[in-house]
Parts: C-alpha cells; sequence; structure tokens
C-alpha cells in the first residue's frame, strides 16, 4: 500500500478576473474552480486516476477540513486523518490571469504535541514492503525533523519513504535512504546554495544527494523535463511532450505519483520516468490535475517521440 502524509492540507480557490485585478477596490471573476490541494494529497489523487490505491493521512481542522475529507473520498481515496479541535484547514486563493497566477497561501491550523503522537500511532499500521510519501511544507509549529523522525519510526519494516520536500525537511531524511527524493532545479541549488545553470549540475549536485544516502534522486526542470540519478543503472534524461502549459501547481507532485506508478507496475527506472513525465505534463495542460485519458496521452507522445523542441 501506499500512504501519502500531508501535514497542512487546503482547499485550493482559484479565480479567474473579469479584467486585471485592481488592490483597494471591488474585483470581479468570470469562473471560479475549487480543488483539494496539498502535495500528498495531489499525489493520491493522481495515483487514483492512474489505478492505484492509497490512504491519505495528515491532519484536518474545521469545516474545511471536513470538505478535504469528504471531498477526496467521494473520488475513491481512503483517509485516515486527525481531526483536530481548533483552526481549519487551509483555503488558499489562487488568481489566474494572462497564463500568469498569483497565489495567497494560508498559515494553517497548528496541531499540539498529543495530535503528533496520535499520527506517530497511525504509522504502526504500516507494513513491510509499503511506500509513505512525504510531501510538502509542515505547520510552523512542528520541528523540522518530522520526516526523519516519521522514517525513523518505520525503519524495522522496511518501508520504502519518497521525499518531496525542501532544506531541512529533506537533507534531515537522507542518513535513513529514502527510496526517492524529488527536488526541482530551483530546489536542489538551494540545498547547495548554488546556481544551477547546466544539467550537468544537475547531475553533479544529484549525485551529492546520492552520496548523503538518497537511492533515487529525480529532479523536475519544468518545461526543460526531468533527470533521473537511479541507485542502478546510468543517469536518465528526459524531455517533456508537446502541449501548452496552462497550469504548473501539482506537476510536481503528479510526477511522483507517475513514477511510483510506473515502477510499481514495471520495476523500471526508464518507464516509471517515462511515466513520471507523462503525468506531470498532463497536469501541466490541465485545468487541475491531469487525468489518466491525457496521462494515456501525454505517454503516447513520449513513446513515440513527440517531444517539445524549443
Amino acid at each position: 500500500m501506499i500512504y501519502t502524509v500531508t501535514f497542512n492540507p487546503a482547499l485550493d480557490y482559484i479565480i479567474h478576473p473579469e479584467e486585471e485585478m485592481t488592490f483597494g477596490t471591488i474585483n470581479r471573476s468570470n469562473k471560479e474552480e475549487f480543488y483539494y490541494g496539498g502535495k500528498g494529497i495531489n499525489v493520491s489523487l493522481v495515483l487514483n486516476s492512474l489505478g492505484v490505491d492509497s490512504v491519505a493521512l495528515g491532519f484536518i481542522a474545521g469545516f474545511t477540513g471536513f470538505a478535504i475529507e469528504h471531498g477526496i473520498r467521494r473520488k475513491g481515496i481512503q483517509t485516515d486523518f486527525i481531526r483536530l479541535e481548533s483552526g481549519i484547514s487551509r483555503i488558499n486563493v489562487k488568481i489566474r490571469q494572462d497564463e500568469k497566477e498569483t497565489s495567497f497561501n494560508a498559515a494553517g491550523p497548528r496541531p499540539g504535541n498529543d495530535d503528533v503522537k496520535a499520527f506517530m500511532r497511525k504509522l504502526e499500521n504500516l507494513e513491510e514492503g509499503d511506500y509513505i510519501v512525504l510531501a510538502g511544507s509542515i505547520p510552523s509549529n512542528m520541528h523540522e525533523d518530522i520526516y526523519e523522525r516519521i522514517m525513523r519510526r518505520v525503519a524495522d519494516k522496511n518501508v520504502n519513504t519518497v521525499v518531496d520536500a525542501e532544506g531541512d525537511l529533506l537533507l534531515n531524511t537522507l542518513p535513513l535512504h529514502p527510496f526517492l527524493v524529488k527536488p526541482n532545479k530551483a530546489e536542489l541549488g538551494r540545498l547547495f546554495d548554488v546556481n544551477i545553470k547546466k544539467e550537468d549540475d544537475i547531475v553533479k549536485y544529484g549525485k551529492k544527494l546520492q552520496q548523503m544516502g538518497a537511492r533515487n534522486v529525480l529532479v523536475s526542470k519544468g518545461e526543460d523535463g526531468a533527470v533521473l540519478i537511479p541507485e542502478e543503472g546510468k543517469t536518465k534524461k528526459i524531455g517533456v511532450p508537446e502541449g501548452r502549459v496552462i497550469n504548473t501547481t501539482g506537476a510536481g507532485d503528479s510526477m511522483v505519483a507517475g513514477f511510483l506508478a510506473g515502477y510499481l507496475k514495471n520495476g523500471d527506472y526508464g518507464k516509471a520516468l517515462n511515466l513520471a513525465t507523462a503525468a506531470a505534463s498532463a497536469t501541466a495542460i490541465s485545468e487541475g490535475l491531469g487525468e489518466k485519458s491525457t496521462i494515456m496521452m501525454q505517454l503516447e507522445k513520449i513513446n513515440n517521440g513527440m517531444m517539445s523542441k524549443k
């Protein structure tokens, strides 16, 4: 089973203004959308679209937390959230206009020590060979060793861990040998305080993460594709299939889901990278997360060499 962790889930409320937004006055929208957000939840949603089961873990609170849990359950995803007694799960407001997006991300509720202990007890359900995806930011009052603590809690179960996080949240996990880490190019540069410009630098610093303990390193490059440094075999590079980008929210999470789905089906890193890229690009050309039909369409383009030309 795959478990995804989202400590700070959200409802993403997307507004498409009628005219250019002006501060200090009333602005009107001609279209609105909302999605169940949070990196781990996004991974679960894309896995579900690809026919792979998962259980969504994390914290929810208030009426928005109820809406998140109810909504993703209706999509067929199992949940096992901790419900907090105070606060509300976030509503993130995103304003999209002229292919640009401005986001206002809320802080979210603050889980207490008892809530964290209750979450840790949920990990007793994991079994040998399971996967757990640790993705995204954490509430402001949680310590940055939380992902490391989770990995230590399940270490004796031989659980495979995927980490998609920034800074110390990621670095703290490396000595515990996560199955996969997935920084994007900018995040990789920040980890080592360098400005990464060339693909050779991506490989260089990706291998440093591997030397520090990561088994597989997948670096997303946005519209330029991705680089996979696997624990076995040669470094693999891939571009992106054809398609007009209209949305980048959730593309990285879709890449994680596609990689896991592809690897679990085929046990092949190359095919996993192809499906990861197809899933990420499907989201990039969709209003929300990419659906299976769009993912398969993008995968067919990859298999047929129909890649975007710069």
